[in-house]
Formats: C-alpha cells, sequence, structure tokens
C-alpha cells in the first residue's frame, strides 16, 4: 500500500484551503519557492501568506532549486515542515538540514539505474528520496521498476507525469506518490474536481 500523496505547484488560498480542508486530505502539499521559471512559482508575500493557514496533519514542502543564501534565509521563519532541495550536494544538503533545523526530502531526476544509484549519496542526509523524471516544469515518467532494488528502509517518493488512473498501480508499493501537472486543466491552475478524485482514490490505496 502507498504511504501517502503529496500535492505539488499549489499557488492560490483557495486551492489550498479545499485540500487542507478534504476528508482526506494528503500527507504534503508543495510550493514552488525560487524556480521563477515555474508557471507554479509562488512569490515571497504570497508565499508567506499561504503556509500561514492553519494545518493539520498535511506537512508543507518549500521546493527549491539549487537554493542560495539569500532564499534560505529569507524562508527560514516561514512554516515549512520540509525542504525539497534539487541539485543541492550531499555535503550542502547537510549543512542546510542541520543549520535550519529541518527535514530534506532530496529530489533526484531520473532516467537510469546510474541515477538511482546516486540516492547512496544522500541517504544519511535526507528524511526522504524522491525519485522524479527529467525536467523540472515538464517532467517526464520513468521506468519504475529501476526502484526495485532500493531497500524497504529507504524513505521513498515519486514523481513524473504520474496520473490519477496510476495510483492503484502503486498499491503493493511503499512509495509516497506525488501529482501536480495531472491535477491541473489550465496551465497551473489546479482542478479541484481532479484534486477530489485523487484523494478519494488515494485513501483506499494507502497503508
Amino acid at each position: 500500500m502507498i504511504k501517502g500523496i503529496k500535492i505539488c505547484g499549489i499557488s492560490d488560498l483557495d486551492t489550498l484551503d479545499y485540500i487542507l480542508n478534504h476528508q482526506f486530505p494528503p500527507k504534503f502539499i508543495g510550493f514552488i519557492t525560487n524556480y521563477k521559471k515555474s508557471r507554479r512559482y509562488v512569490e515571497y508575500e504570497k508565499l508567506k501568506k499561504l503556509v500561514s493557514i492553519k494545518k493539520d496533519k498535511t506537512s508543507f514542502v518549500s521546493v527549491l532549486v539549487n537554493p542560495d543564501n539569500k532564499i534560505l534565509e529569507q524562508i527560514k521563519e516561514l512554516s515549512f515542515d520540509f525542504y525539497q532541495l534539487y541539485d543541492v550536494s550531499p555535503e550542502k544538503t547537510k549543512i542546510i538540514k542541520e543549520k535550519y533545523n529541518i527535514k530534506v526530502i532530496t529530489a533526484l531526476t531520473i532516467s537510469s539505474q546510474k541515477d538511482v544509484d546516486i540516492y547512496k549519496d544522500y541517504d544519511e542526509v535526507s528524511d526522504l528520496i524522491l525519485f522524479d523524471g527529467k525536467g523540472y516544469e515538464k517532467s517526464i515518467g520513468f521506468n519504475h521498476e529501476l526502484l526495485n532494488s532500493i531497500p524497504n528502509s529507504i524513505n521513498k517518493m515519486i514523481a513524473g507525469n504520474i496520473k490519477i488512473e496510476d495510483i492503484p498501480k502503486f498499491k503493493n508499493k511503499d512509495y509516497y506518490i506525488d501529482l501536480s501537472g495531472s491535477l491541473e486543466n489550465e496551465k497551473g491552475k489546479k482542478d479541484l474536481k481532479k484534486i477530489d478524485k485523487l484523494l478519494n482514490l488515494a485513501t483506499k490505496n494507502e497503508t
């Protein structure tokens, strides 16, 4: 059974409020914090308002691509539970985790077994490893069988062009599942009906 759902790329209060008040809220909600090329990017003042909303069991995730000290200092007082780090070395990951006393999701982009095996460099400095498809803004899928060699002791999440109807395929996997684009109708605009369908379906396949 899957461990839970992450909905990524939330950028407006109405959608966030709907998700948090759903009967089956996700385990994680992600906010694009510094990758300005993304249509889902949230500028700081708006981000501050979004993550100040009251939540219960859902963790807020700041999605960061090779963050510099300026953005890390800017967001350190915001109510994030995790930083999701792309393109950050194991050494810098350890520094960020310790300096900001934050849980870390290390995001690796995958197209081959060699890409998957990089997780071994991050295992000790990460709370969770995200295996994502290549391409930050429009990620593509990858062969999930590449993950079969990873021990169950590794806390895993997968992303990369995953659709709502794919969820039952993962019911025997110990993954968290990360979705974003498949929950949208327009560019960057989440569809509440799709989110509702996802959360209702996911709860039937969770541990």
